[in-house]
């Protein structure tokens, strides 16, 4: 499982929102992560990556969103340049222009909730 590079776009250092518990998940599963976000500090022993910085992320094999649609548009090309196997767009993230470039660039979509996939050994 730990070959599965993630990158959780919409991190945050708040431990009351669902990207930071996704983060720390992954950090018990030991599969390793980037958080990226526009929010500063750290979540799971990792520096959250300025998102404004569009940072360069190699082998990414999955993106998890936490971002809303309305906030995706300015993020979409930096999205699909990571070039993951898979994105998976957590609930409230579901983007159809989004999902439709992913899927041109033969990249999987997947609409669930990362915590559900991780707890029950589906991610």
């Amino acid at each position: 499982m730990n070959e599965r590079k993630t990158v959780i776009i919409g991190a945050s250092p708040n431990p009351s929102r669902y990207a930071y518990v996704a983060a720390q998940m992954l950090k018990e599963k030991s599969v390793p992560f980037v958080p990226v976000g526009i929010k500063r500090g750290e979540v799971g022993g990792e520096t959250i990556q300025d998102l404004r910085l569009k940072p360069a992320i190699e082998d990414v094999h999955t993106v998890t969103l936490y971002l809303a649609p309305k906030n995706q548009k300015e993020w979409q090309e930096y999205i699909l340049s990571l070039r993951p196997r898979r994105i998976i767009f957590n609930p409230g993230t579901e983007n159809p222009e989004l999902m439709e470039s992913a899927r041109a660039h033969n990249i999987d979509v997947v609409p669930a909730c990362s915590l559900v996939m991780l707890s029950s050994g589906q991610y």
